[in-house]
C-alpha cells in the first residue's frame, strides 16, 4: 500500500478514518478530532497536504481509506501530525509507512527537519516515534485548553532529514 496525496474528493474519508483513530484519547478532548471544514480548509494550504492510503481489502468499498497523514512545509522544517489507521487496520506497518511518506514529502520539498507534537498522556507514542528517529526536544501545555477534559502537554519531537 503506497500513500499518495489526498484531493477534495477524500474529504469524508479523511474525517472518518482521522476520527475512527482518533477515538482512543475521546476521554481527553471535548470534541471529535477533525472535521469536514478543517480537513477542507487544511487540503487548501499551499505548503500542505494529506498523504492517503486507500483500503484495498476486498469487500471495501472504492474510495475507503485505511490510513492517513497530515504533512506541512515551512521553509525548511516540515511538519506531520493526524497520523490515522483505521483501528481494523493497526499493526501492519501502515502507520510506519506514513511517516516516512511524510518524510519523503518533506525532504522533496526542502525541509532538513520533520517534527510532530504529541499529546503527553498517551505514553506509547513517544517511544514509537524515537524507534523512527525522532528525538523529543521539549513540551509546551496545550495551546487551547478549553479543549481538553484534563490538563495535556504536548511533547515535541524532531528527527533531521539530512
Amino acid at each position: 500500500m503506497t500513500p499518495r496525496p489526498a484531493t477534495p474528493a477524500d474529504v469524508s474519508e479523511l474525517v472518518r478514518v482521522i476520527n475512527l483513530a482518533y477515538q482512543v484519547e475521546a476521554h481527553l478532548f471535548v470534541d471529535e478530532r477533525t472535521s469536514a471544514s478543517d480537513v477542507r480548509e487544511r487540503l487548501s494550504r499551499s505548503n500542505a497536504t494529506f498523504l492517503a492510503i486507500d483500503d484495498d481489502a476486498s469487500g471495501v468499498p472504492a474510495g475507503t481509506l485505511a490510513g492517513a497523514v497530515y504533512v506541512e512545509t515551512n521553509g525548511g522544517r516540515g511538519y506531520f501530525g493526524m497520523l490515522a489507521v483505521d483501528p481494523s487496520k493497526q499493526g501492519r506497518g501502515l502507520g510506519r509507512a506514513l511517516v516516512r511518506a511524510a518524510e519523503s514529502y518533506c525532504a522533496a520539498a526542502g525541509c532538513t527537519d520533520l517534527d510532530i507534537d504529541v499529546v503527553d498522556l498517551r505514553t506509547e507514542l513517544p517511544p514509537f516515534y524515537q524507534a523512527l528517529g525522532f528525538t523529543r526536544v521539549g513540551a509546551t501545555p496545550y495551546a487551547e485548553p478549553d479543549k481538553v477534559r484534563q490538563p495535556v502537554q504536548l511533547v515535541h519531537m524532531t528527527k533531521s532529514l539530512v
